[in-house]
């Protein structure tokens, strides 16, 4: 992987267009309900059969938040009502006793992650609870490389909370801050002070935790280039081991929230352009490497390991440290990634629940993968990871001849050569410099799902 990466945003403002964000291939608008729970227990099951057993990596949702963000598009329910947390633990448990056996026992998890919504929104003893449930019934890697994550909202939780974290086994935290601008936070209905996210922050480090992180957004409602600049001056203050710097995706038909969100206080694109230069420079010179596709780390942090170290892949929950593992996912709308198939969760919780009270593991939807999904997989993970894909080395895990096969795509390849944003050689593909930030539109070239929707910008946001 080079590190480098060129900020060209003349460049980069020809490319803004609509994609997928590749934490899956084919992405999840590919998945269908012909898929559901039969498939899903075939597939873990020939899942046990390899000679080396791949380890897993366990995903737990939780949907409740208190309060709304109006910019948010994650799947989630808002509520104030702590009574509803013991009725979706009863089912959470339960899934967690159906998809457990599936499993054979020697598959060590070394990676649980808690997202939401807001994992938070449970308290100490039901966390407690619920790690107790995960331990009984899944094996759980003893090494000391292996990663327990959990997002936190620090509005929400105080340093007791997360110092309690720590012995249930969690030692990675990440935390939403999206903008501490005033003005900005009244736009979006997230009132956080640096305060509140120093004292989670400092509390996890106190307690052992390998590794913080802080999420931020640009392109928010009311955000300038002095705002942001004092937002990032005072993340880089907080010292957390990632930053992760997402483009604002405004998508009012699909999120109800996003409709409080006044279109003309929305920054134009140009100025969208100026924010994430801003952040580029930022990061970089207070240390921290561009990962790529939003995501920074400082160098001796797991995830530019990971990438040094070429186990990075990409999921979910964007870029992980740990390649090569099978993804449960439990809870609402969570997806899970076993062996050549994806699966999701309902959306909602009355279907979620329904099928969980009749003994079902709640499967709305999913896909089984093609021999071609397989093959075009591999290329966007290694370009999207690793910015590189050596041809002969992929000409031997899929036993193809790489020319052929992408005949097509070599020749959409060739007019981002044009523009430098690839290295095209008789051996391998390189992204340059300037493409670093143009992973999403590398990748596209080999999506042959896009090549065959009519209007595929309709379901994805821009890239930038």
């Amino acid at each position: 992987m080079n590190h480098i990466a060129a900020f060209d945003p003349a460049l980069i403002a020809r490319y803004d267009v609509n994609g997928p964000r590749y934490t899956s291939y084919p992405a999840a608008p590919q998945f269908h309900t012909g898929f559901g729970e039969a498939q899903l227990r075939a597939a873990a099951l020939a899942s046990n059969d390899d000679p080396i057993p791949r380890p897993l990596s366990v995903y737990v949702h939780v949907p409740f938040c208190l309060s709304p963000c109006f910019y948010c598009g994650c799947t989630r329910i808002i509520t104030r009502d702590k009574a509803r947390s013991p009725i979706y633990l009863q089912r959470l448990h339960r899934e967690i006793e159906l998809m457990a056996p599936l499993f054979d026992r020697d598959r060590r998890v070394l990676q649980l992650h808690f997202g939401g919504g807001t994992p938070n929104f449970l308290d100490a003893e039901q966390m407690s609870d619920l790690l107790d449930t995960l331990a009984q019934h899944f094996s759980f890697s003893r090494e000391a490389r292996r990663e327990f994550g959990i997002e936190l909202d620090p509005r929400f939780c105080d340093a007791d909370y997360v110092r309690g974290l720590a012995p249930l086994g969690f030692n990675r935290l990440s935390v939403g801050v999206q903008d501490f601008d005033p003005q900005v936070q009244a736009a979006v209905n997230r009132i956080q002070s640096v305060a509140q996210t120093r004292a989670v922050l400092d509390a996890a480090r106190a307690t052992g935790f390998r590794s913080t992180s802080v999420d931020l957004i640009y392109g928010l409602p009311k955000q300038t280039l002095a705002g942001f600049a004092r937002t990032l001056d005072e993340v880089i203050a907080l010292a957390p081991d990632r930053v992760a710097a997402y483009a604002y995706a405004h998508l009012p038909e699909r999120f109800k929230a996003q409709r409080q969100i006044h279109a003309a206080d929305l920054p134009d694109a140009a100025a969208r352009l100026r924010l994430l230069g801003l952040t580029v420079d930022k990061l970089t010179a207070a240390g921290y490497r561009y990962i790529g596709m939003d995501h920074f780390a400082r160098a001796g942090d797991d995830l530019a390991r990971a990438q040094d170290a070429g186990t990075l892949q990409r999921n979910f929950q964007g870029y992980s440290t740990f390649g090569g593992c099978d993804l449960i996912g439990l809870g609402m709308s969570a997806i899970s990634h076993v062996g050549a198939s994806f699966s999701q969760n309902p959306r909602d919780l009355p279907t979620y629940y329904a099928a969980l009270d009749s003994g079902r593991l709640p499967v709305a939807r999913g896909l089984a993968l093609s021999e071609d999904d397989l093959i075009r997989a591999d290329v966007i993970a290694q370009l999207m990871c690793h910015g590189a894909l050596d041809f002969a080395a992929f000409e031997a895990r899929h036993h193809l001849d790489f020319g052929l096969y992408f005949g097509d795509e070599i020749q959409r390849l060739r007019a981002l050569e044009d523009d430098g944003l690839v290295d095209l050689a008789p051996d391998c593909l390189r992204v340059t410099a300037r493409g670093r930030f143009l992973l999403r539109n590398i990748a596209m070239c080999f999506d042959a799902y896009l090549a065959r929707e009519a209007r595929p910008a309709v379901r994805y946001s821009r890239a930038l």
